[in-house]
């Protein structure tokens, strides 16, 4: 699941920084950056509509001063550019067979699968991780064969785009044998072909509708959250979403705000939007932004720096972070990540901040915070914490037991689960729990297989885990299979295994809360593809696929990207997915609500491809950015700043927002 690749860096560009891992038990703590912003300091604002590539504003010129035109101006951009969804979907007139496109595997008959084609030594069953098919059904997308199984029954098609293990199908009009092979049927027989396929689409197409209108019928239960939906009928509900595309998806930049200045690699993880204000974490402090302009309405001062921060925020707009408890200090330039606080993102107030005592009486360090109706939690190497969100009252915090667990972290949203390291060194294991989140006692416990270090948290409700067995992915995303769980039971419902060369999705290596391009509801999961090739002469592309929760199995689901541009989720949208398509070095980017039920994309806003927009858009990487899109209204935000080089000539911003309103 590598990264996507970026638009190729301008001059003096600085490459995006990586973000650093917890500490492990026992290392000494890495050396952070120094910060040198004092209490209270805001970070230079660029005003709304100030032109890219000058000086930003100083930070002595009085905030919300008018606008003056140029770049974040209104402006009309040019036409919406690939904004057509792609033809086709369920029950479209079925074109001609082709050769397999991406993903199908190219097995010449007689030879056995070459190099990367999971191989099963003679006379043994699959082993764990390979994933299992009952007898008599039929895998999908991303499930592959094992040498000597039997294929797929005579007579039933493939499960699924892009299933493996199939005989390569003849060109339209021929007999099986490969290109050229066979004879050609006669012209009568295609007509008979032709019409007996026409009516089984028109049938199947039927039973689809009246299946579909039943579920309507009965009501769809999904639900939006930052999570996604939890479970809801097999049948995606469709149409269901909150947000509505506009008479004309054509956006305008609303306003762009300037990187503050670091000395070294700093988090600036957080952001939030309410219905006014965009809020975002900044050097020491976190600040709030009216959601129009960008002009600074109030500002909250810290201690020391933001060091980790909640996706979750309540109904009413509350929300929690973890923070350094003062300023880091040359030459050592760290602090420990000790304190937790609730804000009031309204106001801008804090309406608490706590600490929690570990082994001894040292604080706690949390690596995590988290959300979870009225419970703040937070996890690290050092045990988890839990307080309640209106009093900052203790709720729980890290103990010792006889089998040598500490909580790594939370997942939050609609329910609270924890992943628990036990064990001693060198056997230790991992156990994901469902929480009582006001007394902490586990609901419901699953133990992950042998050779999982650290988990993620996807989902919660439903619970849907995350992880590298065995570290078997082999390309840093974290994730070499997803685990259902059951979260009244612990039982384990099913296991997709996701193919680390064909999957996109990316989860912190240590961290619990942290899983990007991937969403869950609808009862599936959704996950982009690796970038392949595409149809045109050149530049590559990718789909949105799911799998369903039900069975682990691929399903119809593909959403593609269009030639030059790759797709990504973001969340969920009641029964729809919002998604963020990368565009071309030549065009804007798109953000497209696919619709649960028919795939179908709606383009709800489409980026300028004036080159100032674009060089600004695509200074914000796929892994390192905060992508957040509601009310027509689109904010990218960096999480991770580092020191300028002297000679970098480059514009780059922590904050920029566009809007179709």
């Amino acid at each position: 699941m590598t990264q996507p690749p970026q638009p190729p860096n301008q001059p003096g560009e600085q490459p995006q920084p990586q973000p650093q891992q917890p500490n492990q038990p026992g290392e000494q703590p890495p050396q952070q950056p120094q910060q040198p912003n004092q209490p209270g300091e805001q970070p230079p604002q660029q005003q709304p509509g100030q032109p890219l590539n000058q000086p930003p504003q100083q930070p002595n010129q009085p905030p919300g001063q008018p606008s003056q035109g140029g770049f974040g101006a209104p402006q009309d951009p040019p036409g919406v550019a690939g904004g057509t969804p792609a033809p086709g979907g369920f029950g479209a007139p079925t074109p001609p067979p082709q050769q397999p496109g991406y993903g199908y595997p190219q097995t010449p008959p007689g030879q056995q699968p070459g190099y990367g084609y999971p191989q099963t030594p003679p006379g043994q069953q699959p082993g764990y991780g390979y994933p299992q098919t009952p007898p008599g059904q039929p895998a999908g997308y991303g499930y592959p064969q094992a040498p000597g199984q039997p294929t797929q029954p005579m007579g039933q098609q493939p499960y699924g785009y892009g299933y493996p293990g199939q005989p390569v199908p003849p060109q339209y009009g021929q007999q099986p044998g490969g290109p050229g092979g066979g004879k050609k049927l006669s012209t009568q027989a295609q007509i008979i072909i032709a019409a007996v396929v026409a009516v089984v689409l028109i049938i199947g197409a039927g039973v689809w509708f009246a299946a579909a209108k039943g579920d309507d019928d009965k009501g769809g239960d999904a639900k939006g959250s930052s999570q996604g939906a939890d479970g809801g009928k097999d049948k995606a509900p469709g149409g269901s979403g909150k947000e509505k595309a506009p008479s004309n998806p054509a956006a305008k930049v609303a306003f762009q705000l300037p990187q503050p200045k670091v000395t070294d690699v700093t988090d600036v993880s957080g952001s939030w939007v309410t219905d006014s204000l965009y809020v975002k974490t900044g050097i020491n402090s976190v600040v709030g932004y009216d959601i129009a302009t960008g002009t600074v309405k109030w500002t909250l001062p810290l201690p020391g720096q933001v060091c980790a921060a909640s996706r979750h925020a309540t109904a009413d707009h509350k929300t929690a972070i973890a923070f350094e408890p003062a300023k880091r200090k040359p030459p050592r330039n760290y602090e420990k990540c000790t304190e937790i606080g609730a804000i009031d993102l309204n106001s801008g107030k804090l309406l608490w901040s706590k600490s929690a005592t570990g082994s001894g009486d040292e604080k706690a360090r949390f690596n995590e915070v988290t959300l979870s109706g009225g419970t703040v939690a937070a996890g690290g190497t050092d045990g988890g914490a839990a307080f309640d969100l209106a009093t900052g009252a203790v709720r729980w915090k890290p103990q010792v037991n006889a089998e040598n667990c500490y909580d790594m972290g939370y997942g939050g949203g609609p329910a609270l689960v924890a992943a628990r390291k036990c064990g001693a060194y060198g056997s230790q294991y991992v156990v994901i729990q469902s929480l009582n989140a006001q007394t902490g006692a586990p609901v419901s416990s699953f133990k992950m297989p042998t050779g999982v270090e650290y988990a993620s948290i996807v989902s919660t409700k439903p619970l849907v885990v995350a992880a590298d067995v065995g570290d078997t992915a082999g390309d840093g995303s974290g994730i070499s299979d997803f685990f259902v769980v059951d979260e009244k039971t612990g039982k384990l419902k099913v296991k997709i295994s996701a193919d680390a060369d064909r999957f996109a999705a990316r989860c912190g290596s240590t961290e619990v809360e942290t899983c990007r391009h991937v969403t869950v509801g609808n009862n599936r999961l959704y996950l982009p593809t690796e970038e392949h090739e595409g149809t045109g002469e050149y530049g590559d592309t990718n789909e949105i696929v799911s799998f369903d929760l039900t069975t682990g199995k691929p399903t119809a689901d593909k959403a593609d990207a269009g030639d030059r541009y790759t797709i990504t989720p973001l969340r969920m949208d009641g029964g729809n997915v919002i998604a963020y398509k990368r565009p071309p070095y030549d065009k804007g980017g798109q953000i497209v609500s696919i619709d649960g039920g028919t795939f179908k994309q709606t383009v709800l806003l489409e980026i300028p491809s004036d080159e100032a927009v674009r060089e600004a858009e695509s200074g914000f990487g796929g892994d390192y950015s905060e992508i957040l899109y509601t009310g027509g209204r689109l904010f990218m935000s960096e999480t991770m700043l580092s020191k300028r080089s002297g000679t970098a000539s480059r514009q780059e911003y922590l904050v920029l927002s566009l809007s179709t309103n």
